[in-house]
């Protein structure tokens, strides 16, 4: 199962943007790094009946998950918006929070997209993906004799 990768033009370095901070910013990445960080991480496993991915998305609910099979390939994602608004005497404030990803990966042939089943639990999106009849059979062990 390979891993489509989206780069966005965004983490590319701005010569412009480069030249006009200040000095003291020119050696801190952390405004790449933060980019970055909200791509969650995924583990992938492999057994004879299923492929098994597991996605760490803490903080979002099961309805905030978009997952489509097209083409051979599997695109996982997700946008969350809130907003807070807090009114006292003469004051009044308003948070906006906004966060979205998206994973794309290329199916193996052997996966039977139409049985591919999704569950989050705990911080946690996991997808069975079972593999064909077919396959199955194929990855079986066979003694070969040496003659």
């Amino acid at each position: 199962m390979a891993t489509r990768s989206l780069t966005r033009p965004a983490l590319m370095p701005n010569v412009f943007e480069d030249f006009f901070r200040p000095m003291s910013q020119w050696f801190d990445d952390s405004r790449n790094m933060n980019r970055i960080a909200n791509v969650p991480a995924v583990n992938i496993k492999e057994d004879n009946d299923k492929y098994m991915v597991s996605l760490a998305a803490p903080g979002l609910k099961k309805e905030d998950f978009k997952i489509n099979v097209e083409e051979n390939v599997l695109t996982i994602s997700s946008e969350k918006e809130e907003s807070k608004e807090q009114k006292e005497d003469n004051y009044s404030r308003r948070e906006y929070s906004y966060s979205s990803f998206t994973r794309s990966f290329s199916l193996p042939d052997d996966v039977k997209q139409e049985a591919i089943d999704a569950r989050y639990e705990n911080g946690e999106l996991r997808l069975t993906l079972p593999r064909k009849e077919e396959a199955k059979k194929a990855m079986l062990s066979k003694k070969i004799d040496v003659k």
